[in-house]
């Protein structure tokens, strides 16, 4: 309904996209996104628009029902869209590894024992391919925090789990992909959860919070700032990019049996 109204408006007032962000100082895309309901915005942005059409506070009260909605809904596509659209993603993982440094093994045994069937885990093992080409691309910055725990606890099968590690190595000298592990010895902190920052290239932000049954979302720069100094301040306990590495190769001669390489032969 905002959205719905936000467009209305416009048509009635007779303003173009760019006449309207001549007004209100934001950008035509940025509004145009607004207007299709794929972006939400700030109530900044609804408290501008009412003040452009004299609208009081209709569009403020339609903001906050829509705020609601778009917090609690689930993400039946997931990260994937605002992955392809984002220019910095910042993640943590607890309990399993980021979807976008998983191998297709190790993605299968999991939603193996989620009970998926071998047609529905074909199509959701494509689909995080798809997601993952962006990360050898020039385009995008990411950068995954990895609780120690899920690399101790690695995947059921040995062969699955050496070839995720080989993986793991591989990815974190890509240019564009930093990896720091959250070592045990950092001790107790408070995100408990999977947590996804996707900082898009027209400036906005949105943050995945992942629960056991489903994920929510929500691009309100507000929230998004405060989830991003949660994993600030959880980077800051972290191991550094150089030493996470060193600990991955590490972990990888455990699998395989072999000395990892020394600083000059890596």
């Amino acid at each position: 309904m905002y959205a719905y109204q936000v467009g209305v408006l416009r048509n009635r007032s007779g303003m173009s996209l760019v006449q309207l962000g001549e007004k209100t100082c934001y950008e035509q895309s940025f509004l145009h996104r607004v207007e299709k309901g794929d972006r939400l915005g700030h109530v900044l942005v609804a408290r501008t628009l009412d003040r452009v059409y004299g609208t009081g506070d209709l569009l403020e009260r339609l903001w906050y029902l829509a705020k609601h909605e778009f917090h609690d809904r689930e993400l039946t596509g997931g990260m994937g869209p605002f992955e392809a659209k984002a220019a910095n993603i910042l993640e943590y993982a607890p309990g399993t590894l980021p979807d976008l440094l998983q191998t297709a093994a190790y993605t299968r045994e999991l939603l193996h024992l989620a009970q998926l069937g071998n047609g529905q885990a074909d199509q959701q093992i494509a689909a995080l391919r798809d997601r993952q080409v962006r990360l050898v691309g020039a385009r995008l910055r990411y950068r995954a925090l990895i609780d120690e725990a899920v690399l101790r606890r690695g995947a059921r099968d040995a062969k699955t789990w050496t070839g995720q590690v080989e993986h793991l190595v591989d990815a974190a000298q890509w240019p564009g992909v930093v990896v720091h592990v959250v070592p045990f010895d950092a001790g107790p902190h408070h995100v408990r959860s999977p947590l996804e920052l996707a900082y898009l290239h027209d400036g906005g932000a949105v943050a995945c919070m992942q629960g056991g049954w489903r994920d929510h979302l929500t691009d309100d720069p507000e929230d998004v700032e405060s989830l991003r100094g949660t994993l600030d301040a959880l980077r800051d306990l972290a191991m550094t990019p150089a030493a996470s590495l060193a600990l991955l190769r590490a972990l990888l001669a455990e699998q395989t049996g072999d000395e990892p390489p020394t600083d000059g032969e890596a």
